[in-house]
């Protein structure tokens, strides 16, 4: 669920970004194609299509069987987990999931234009906020809850990362001006789709700049969505589970160093040294922070 809304997220920003003017906008401007790249399927989609289109890609993100990270695979796969756990779910649970498959099948019977894109974005987030507000309100604090968190913040992190890294590197065109119009409004946009422009505003009190973004979408605890606050919820939902079964092990430990390492950066640093870098290396240890607690609880 939490990946279908990321990537719900994705194609929002793209669409946004798509349907700004040129002025704002670029004459060659590549929102389509860094949707793809942000949600880590340009190699999948190049597979079946031979070229970027924004029907091709909403088809590929949102309904591709191709795709399995696609919206309508999401779906089926958290239905499917659902059905296989049914008693550890509550019953808001799986109404918030099986009725966001429903209206999804439903919305898949139609041909989907790029106008109707915003309406259906808005089911898929809302889907997911219903059964994640669901979750957090009635589920028993016990090993299910805590599973299923860590999976939560595993993928939030990686999708803030993600989005970050392609605004970065793929969005502004070569020969725009970093802090020009086209780089506040495509800055504007990545806020909208984590839904943290108000935040910003909030905390910052100023007009929108690239180093006061990733600030708060990487090192802010106080945004749900940075990195800092998914580490945060990790290593404590790590702990609860180490608490439980009195045991600790490679997992608890690289949670722990990576949730340091955020809190003791600035974003001075992180530029210094290079925001892209920092974005990969936290991907590739995002994923083998998932592979630790696979083999630590599950193999």
């Amino acid at each position: 669920m939490e990946r279908a809304e990321n990537t719900a997220r994705i194609l929002d920003v793209a669409y946004r970004m798509a349907s700004m003017p040129i002025a704002y906008n670029g004459a060659n401007s590549n929102e389509w194609e860094s949707a793809l790249i942000s949600a880590g399927g340009v190699d999948q989609f190049r597979a079946v299509y031979d070229e970027i289109t924004p029907e091709r890609v909403i088809e590929f993100l949102a309904f591709s069987e191709a795709n399995p990270s696609s919206i309508q695979c999401c779906f089926e796969t958290a239905r499917q987990n659902a059905r296989s756990v049914r008693s550890a779910l509550t019953s808001e649970m799986w109404e918030a999931i099986n009725s966001a498959w429903h209206d999804l099948r439903r919305f898949r019977s139609q041909k989907i234009r790029v106008e109707d894109l915003p309406r259906f974005l808005n089911l898929v987030k809302q889907a997911s906020l219903l059964y994640d507000g669901s979750a957090m309100r009635t589920m028993l604090r016990n090993d299910a809850f805590w599973f299923s968190r860590l999976g939560v913040y595993l993928e939030r992190a990686d999708n803030t990362a993600r989005v970050l890294d392609v605004k970065y590197h793929v969005l502004l065109p070569k020969d725009a001006e970093v802090g020009g119009g086209i780089d506040y409004y495509q800055w504007a946009a990545i806020l909208r789709s984590v839904s943290a422009l108000v935040s910003y505003q909030w905390v910052y009190h100023q007009n929108l700049r690239p180093w006061l973004v990733a600030d708060l979408l990487i090192l802010r605890e106080e945004m749900p969505r940075s990195l800092a606050a998914c580490y945060a919820a990790l290593s404590r939902h790590l702990d609860d589970i180490a608490h439980r079964y009195g045991v600790s092990g490679a997992a608890q430990r690289q949670a722990r160093s990576a949730h340091a390492r955020l809190t003791n950066r600035t974003v001075e640093e992180i530029f210094r040294h290079g925001l892209h870098e920092f974005l990969q290396d936290f991907i590739a240890d995002n994923s083998r922070l998932g592979l630790a607690i696979t083999n630590q609880y599950l193999a």
